[in-house]
C-alpha cells in the first residue's frame, strides 16, 4: 500500500519584536486562510517572539499559551502544526522546535547548534539528541536554522528520515548560504527538504528576505518564495521512494558515530 501524501503549509510571515501576543493574533488570520486539505503547518524559529537573546523576559513553559495556542489550533482543524519557541525547563532556556499532532500531542527538538556570534550560547542551552517524528506514515527530521550549517548532525543513514524541516530566521545577507545548503542537504541525504525562513526587519536591524522553499530529493524547487505568504506543497512518497530505488547511493555511504562535544 502507497503512503499518502503529505500536503504542508508554510507560513512565511513578518514577526512583532518580542510581542507574543500581537504575533499569535497574526498567526490567527494566517491560519484562517489554510487550504482544508493542509496535513502540516510549518511556522518560523521563534515565531512568537523573533530571534531574541532575552528568553528571561520571554521564555514559557510546554504548558504556556504558545504551546497550547498550537494544540487548540491543531485539534480543531486536525492538522499538525510545528515552528520553534523560547522555552524555559528545569532552570534552563531552549530555542526548541515543538511539534504538535493532530490529537496535541506533542514532539520536541532543541536546537543542537546555537549561533555563538549572536549570543546564542550564552543564553541557552544546547541540545544533545534528534528527533525524527512519525506523522502520516512519514518520517520528518526536526532542525532550527544555524543547524543547516553542519551536515554531519543532519547525516541520515539508511534512509532513516523521509523529510527534513529547518526553520529559521536566516538574514538576507547570508541567504544565498540559507539557499545552497537547503539544496544540498536534499541532495546529499535523498529527501525533501523543507526550509522555512520569515520576512521583514527585526529590532536589531536585522533584514529577512523569505526565500522558504521546498526541494525534492534531486534538489529541484517545488516551491519557493521571498515575501509574506502561505507557501504550498505536496510530498509524494512514491517519488520519493522510487528515486531511491534508482539511485541506491546509500549503498555505498559511509558508517560513523556522533560524539558529543
Amino acid at each position: 500500500m502507497l503512503k499518502p501524501s503529505l500536503q504542508i503549509a508554510i507560513i512565511q510571515s513578518d514577526i512583532v519584536w518580542e510581542n507574543p501576543e500581537k504575533n499569535i493574533a497574526h498567526f490567527n488570520q494566517k491560519f484562517k486562510n489554510l487550504p482544508l486539505t493542509t496535513d502540516l503547518v510549518i511556522l518560523p524559529e521563534m515565531f512568537t517572539t523573533g530571534f531574541s537573546m532575552n528568553p528571561h523576559r520571554l521564555s514559557e513553559t510546554m504548558n504556556g499559551q504558545s504551546v497550547s495556542w498550537m494544540q487548540q489550533w491543531a485539534i480543531r482543524n486536525q492538522i499538525a502544526i510545528c515552528g520553534s519557541l523560547i522555552i524555559s525547563e528545569q532552570s534552563n532556556y531552549y530555542n526548541r522546535f515543538v511539534f504538535v499532532y493532530p490529537n496535541g500531542e506533542i514532539k520536541h527538538y532543541n536546537k543542537r547548534h546555537l549561533f555563538s556570534i549572536a549570543g546564542e550560547h550564552k543564553m541557552y542551552t544546547a541540545g544533545s539528541s534528534q528527533t525524527i517524528v512519525n506523522y502520516k506514515e512519514w518520517k520528518l527530521s526536526l532542525q532550527i536554522c544555524y543547524d543547516l550549517r553542519f551536515p554531519v548532525w543532519s547525516r541520515q543513514s539508511k534512509s532513516n528520515y523521509d523529510a527534513l524541516i529547518y526553520v529559521a530566521s536566516w538574514p538576507t545577507p547570508r541567504i544565498h548560504a540559507w539557499d545552497t545548503l537547503l539544496k544540498a542537504r536534499a541532495i546529499e541525504n535523498m529527501c525533501y527538504c523543507i526550509g522555512a525562513n520569515r520576512v521583514g526587519k527585526d529590532a536589531n536591524g536585522h533584514a529577512y528576505p523569505g526565500h522558504s522553499a521546498i526541494y525534492d530529493a534531486l534538489g529541484n524547487t517545488i516551491n519557493f518564495s521571498n515575501r509574506e505568504e502561505i507557501i504550498l506543497a505536496t510530498l509524494t512518497y512514491d517519488t520519493l521512494s522510487q528515486l531511491r530505488i534508482k539511485l541506491p547511493f546509500y549503498n555505498d555511504s559511509d558508517e560513523f558515530v556522533l560524539i558529543k562535544s
